[in-house]
């Protein structure tokens, strides 16, 4: 039996707060910026990534997809379109406190519709590091 204060590996792990001015710039996407709050580099994590997107008015990310995690994003601020599908073809529509849910290897791109204001979106991904491959919709095919 455990008592509390008893010396013990499973409870030396230690926490980590990363401050805004310590954020880690990412590769945009198109127009989309992101910066990393919680990844590898910043916090040493093995299996979750979490990070703060960007979008300007009237803009997108570029079509792409990730090959080795899975993606919630919240929209903190903001409305568009989350266009998905090989050729961007299905269209949901998305706005401030929605929730989205992007599987491993799904084509998609996040549209800000508003000519005026920012689209804010907080992503989290079940692995440290992502893989990104960038989508051409009009062949079918990753840009090489």
């Amino acid at each position: 039996m455990l008592y509390w204060g008893t010396m013990n590996k499973q409870f030396d792990a230690v926490c980590t707060v990363i401050h805004p001015d310590g954020l880690e710039v990412e590769v945009s996407s198109g127009s989309m910026t992101r910066l990393a709050g919680v990844s590898k580099a910043l916090a040493g994590t093995e299996g979750i990534h979490l990070a703060i997107a960007t979008i300007p008015p009237g803009c997108a990310s570029s079509p792409h997809y990730h090959v080795n995690c899975e993606s919630a994003i919240y929209v903190v601020s903001g409305k568009g379109r989350f266009l998905t599908g090989q050729r961007l073809e299905n269209t949901l529509d998305i706005a401030q406190g929605d929730f989205i849910y992007v599987p491993p290897d799904s084509v998609h791109q996040p549209v800000n519709d508003s000519l005026s204001e920012p689209m804010e979106l907080i992503v989290a991904r079940n692995a440290p590091v992502e893989i990104v491959v960038e989508f051409d919709p009009s062949t079918g095919m990753p840009v090489e």
